[in-house]
This record gives C-alpha cells, sequence and structure tokens, in this order.
C-alpha cells in the first residue's frame, strides 16, 4: 500500500535535506555569499563621494546612481523565489553571484567606456539590482527544503548576519582602499572576492551535472520542477499568511525609521559625541544577537516547545521589547544610555530572523522562496532607498566617515525599502512637534500593529500541501 501523495512528498522532502556536515559547510558558504553580496551593494556608497569628485557629478546625479540599484532590485523579488523554488536556491544564488560580480570588478572599465558615465553607472547599478534582487527569496527556498525544521533558525540567523560583516567590513576595509589606492580598488575587491567565493562554492559544493541541467532548463524554458503544483490561491486565503507578510513589512518599517533616523537624532541631541561610536556599535551588537536569537529558537524547539509558540515569543522580543528600547531613547539625555538602548532595540530586532522570516518557511516550504519574493516586492516598490540617509556626513568631512556612510547607505535587511512612508512620516512629526519622541512613539506603534497581527494569527502549520491543483 502506497502512502498518500502528502506523506510521500514529505518524505523525499526529509531525504533532501543536508546532513549535518553538509549544513554545516552551506552555512558557512552562504555566510560569506551574503557578506558579499553586501560587500558588493555597498561599494557604491562608499565610493559616491570619490566618483562625483573625478565625474563632476552633483548630488542630484550622485542620488540617481545610488537610487538606481532599487529599480532593479523589486523586480526579480518574486521571480527569484520562484526559480529557487523549481530549479534549487543554491543554483540561482551561483549563477546571479558571478553575474554581479563581474559587474561590480568590470565597474572602473564600465564607468570610462565613453563620456556619459552617468549612464553607464546607472545601468550598471539597475543590473546589479536585478541581479541580487534573487538572493534573498532564492535563500529562504533553499533554506526551506534542505535545512531541518529544528536547525532553520539558527541557519537563517546565521546567514542574515553576513550582512551586518559585509556592510562593516566594506566600510572598514573600503575606506582604506579607498585612501590608498582609489575608488577603483573598492570594486575590484568586492567584485574579485564574490568571483572567487563562486568558484569555490562552484568546485566544493555544487554538482556540475546539477549546475548544467538547470542551464539548460533556464535556455530551453522546459518545467523546471516535477514537483506537484502549489495551490496559489488556495495558499493566499489563509490568513496566517497574510500575517506573516504584514508582520514583515511592520517590522522592515520601524527597522527603517531608526536606521535613516538615529544619526540625525545623535546629532542633534548630543552634537559633542564621536560619530563613529553611534554609527557602529548598534550594527557590532547586531551580529551576536542574531547569531543566539537563532540558538535560542532552536533549543527551545528542541526541548519540545511548540514551533508556533517559539516564533511569537521570537516576534515578542524583536517587536515587543526592541520598541520599548526605542520608546527609551526619547525620555533619556545621556548619551552612554541612547547608545545603549540604540543598541538593544537594533539588536533585538535581528530576533525577527528566527520569528516571521523563519515562519515562511514553516507555511510553505515548497514555495517559500515566492512567498518571501512578494513580501520583498512589496517593500521594495514602496520607494527607492534615499541616497544619503538624514544624518550622515559627507565622507571628506573627517577620517573614517566612509565607515559611517557605508553603514547608512546600506541597507541592512532583504526589506530594502518598506520603511520610506515611515521615514516620511518620521520627518513630519519631527518638524511638526519638534520632539523626538514623536518618532520613537511611531516605531512603537508600528512593530506594536505587526506583534498583534502575528500573534492573533501566526500559524507554523503547512499551508502548502492540498489536493487542489492551481499554479500561478
Amino acid at each position: 500500500m502506497q502512502p498518500p501523495p502528502d506523506e510521500a512528498r514529505k518524505n523525499a522532502a526529509q531525504d533532501a535535506q543536508w546532513s549535518r556536515p553538509e549544513c554545516q559547510a552551506w552555512t558557512g558558504a552562504l555566510l560569506l555569499g551574503t557578506c558579499l553580496l553586501y560587500c558588493a551593494r555597498v561599494s557604491m556608497p562608499v565610493c559616491s563621494v570619490s566618483m562625483s569628485q573625478d565625474f563632476g557629478w552633483n548630488k542630484k546625479e550622485a542620488g540617481i546612481v545610488l537610487s538606481s540599484f532599487f529599480w532593479g532590485y523589486c523586480l526579480t523579488q518574486i521571480v527569484g523565489g520562484h526559480l529557487g523554488d523549481r530549479i534549487g536556491g543554491e543554483k540561482v544564488i551561483l549563477l546571479s553571484a558571478s553575474a554581479w560580480g563581474f559587474i561590480t570588478a568590470a565597474t572602473p572599465m564600465l564607468a570610462h567606456l565613453g563620456s556619459t558615465h552617468l549612464v553607464f553607472m546607472t545601468f550598471s547599478r539597475i543590473l546589479t539590482g536585478l541581479l541580487q534582487g534573487v538572493y534573498f527569496p532564492a535563500l529562504t527556498s533553499l533554506l526551506s527544503q534542505k535545512v531541518r525544521e529544528s536547525e532553520r533558525a539558527f541557519t537563517y540567523s546565521t546567514v542574515g548576519a553576513g550582512s551586518q560583516f559585509g556592510t562593516l567590513v566594506t566600510g572598514a576595509v573600503g575606506s582604506l582602499l579607498l585612501d590608498w589606492y582609489g575608488w577603483q580598488s573598492v570594486f575590484y575587491f568586492s567584485g574579485g572576492l564574490t568571483l572567487l567565493w563562486v568558484c569555490y562554492v562552484y568546485r566544493y559544493l555544487l554538482s556540475e551535472q546539477d549546475l548544467i541541467l538547470a542551464l539548460g532548463v533556464l535556455a530551453q524554458g522546459l518545467p523546471m520542477s516535477q514537483h506537484t503544483k502549489v495551490p496559489w490561491r488556495q495558499l493566499f486565503r489563509k490568513p496566517s499568511v497574510w500575517a506573516v507578510i504584514f508582520s514583515q513589512l511592520s517590522s522592515a518599517c520601524s527597522f527603517f525609521i531608526l536606521l535613516s533616523w538615529l544619526p540625525t537624532f545623535f546629532k542633534e541631541t548630543f552634537p559633542s559625541s564621536k560619530g563613529w561610536i553611534f554609527n557602529v556599535v548598534p550594527w557590532l551588537v547586531a551580529i551576536p544577537a542574531s547569531l543566539f536569537s537563532g540558538f535560542l529558537s532552536d533549543h527551545l524547539i528542541s526541548q519540545g516547545y511548540r514551533t508556533i509558540t517559539v516564533r511569537k515569543f521570537m516576534q515578542v522580543m524583536g517587536l515587543g521589547l526592541s520598541s520599548i528600547f526605542a520608546l527609551c531613547l526619547g525620555h533619556t539625555s545621556s548619551f552612554c544610555k541612547s547608545v545603549v538602548f540604540a543598541s538593544a532595540s537594533i539588536g533585538l530586532q535581528t530576533f525577527n530572523h528566527s520569528g516571521i522570516s523563519v515562519n515562511i518557511q514553516d507555511l510553505a516550504p515548497s514555495c517559500a522562496g515566492f512567498l518571501f519574493g512578494v513580501a520583498n516586492t512589496a517593500g521594495a516598490l514602496a520607494a527607492p532607498t534615499p541616497a544619503s540617509p538624514p544624518g550622515t556626513t559627507p565622507l571628506a568631512s573627517h577620517p573614517g566617515t566612509a565607515l559611517e556612510t557605508a553603514c547608512h547607505s546600506a541597507p541592512r535587511s532583504p526589506l530594502l525599502s518598506a520603511g520610506i512612508v515611515g521615514v516620511c512620516l518620521g520627518g513630519y512629526l519631527i518638524e511638526t512637534t519638534g520632539s523626538w519622541t514623536s518618532v520613537f512613539n511611531l516605531v512603537a506603534a508600528i512593530s506594536s500593529l505587526g506583534l498583534c497581527t502575528f500573534l492573533v494569527f501566526g500559524q507554523a502549520k503547512r499551508v502548502d500541501l492540498s489536493p487542489a491543483h492551481e499554479d500561478l
């Protein structure tokens, strides 16, 4: 007697999961891959002032180049997730990384192809955005299919910490390269390392036959999987699906309000303070916080706690407790306390990696990349991230500001622009009330909406297993 289709699919998925050594190898490789993704992404913000001086760009033209990345980024989210679900996220990641690594390394050459530097740079950034847009949806798809449920949170949190590593590495090393060898060296550094990473993954972690098959599938436009079709319409009728999407957008919105306005808050409230402290310390805190949240989540599940209980607890920390520390920022006159509160708020927001971000994989592992792409697209379509968030200092003003500009010109989350409306609203509140308390109240309100939605409607049961066969 054959097992029912749903049970057979579950058994096949378990057989395809990584072993412990494979999971460790891939986790390390993907952590480095995420780091290099952000290295390539941050290269342009780090070099923007020097390039503007060389090419005679004004601030408006520099802003066009910097923001053009997001024009491409928002277009490939769903495609990247869908391809990851069908041909394997690791193949999508490797193919896209080889392309964006080459473009990044070739940027200095592209900049000197002709007299229209602005056109070539804008085009290269749009293309880079298109290629990098598939990364996180494909990553979500890959981890949902290859990592055991009991290890997903730590794996995702570890890989996600690469965004902070990459931003800080390029900010620090890029500053030195910029001073010693010029802006071209920053692109050679990030693009060259990406290509080396691609070679390593291709040689040691991927099957050449599988990669060639994937290329053939993409070239010929053949059906990309033998999996049972996913009931898309039924999927989007589930309250738990909309709850996780809304909560993730809410999380990104509150995050980007803090990301954009914290530098201005510190500069206006504590004008004599050292900029590198409040520009760097919160992100250094976020790295171990992200790793700890993943470890704690998986540990609690291994101890017998229900998966949804753990996911909701992570969100209480990531949206609830983090907003309390944000509120504290508006009620202290101490610089040290403000840095502690800001670091705690930003650090606790990484608990979202072990909550709503992993919950997408709980709900629909067979199409997690697609769902993540939907949420990511909704965020990216809000508007492009400003070229220079309020409160950043021009690169040439004093030593070390390249790191500060990198830390605040580059996004820290897959949901790149979901907070734009919130950021603009925050600016309006500051202008009309003259008080920073109103901004932090806004963060708490948005976080509370997302948290309450997830606490009420959030589930961890699979919703992609259905006898109905409706395709997109």
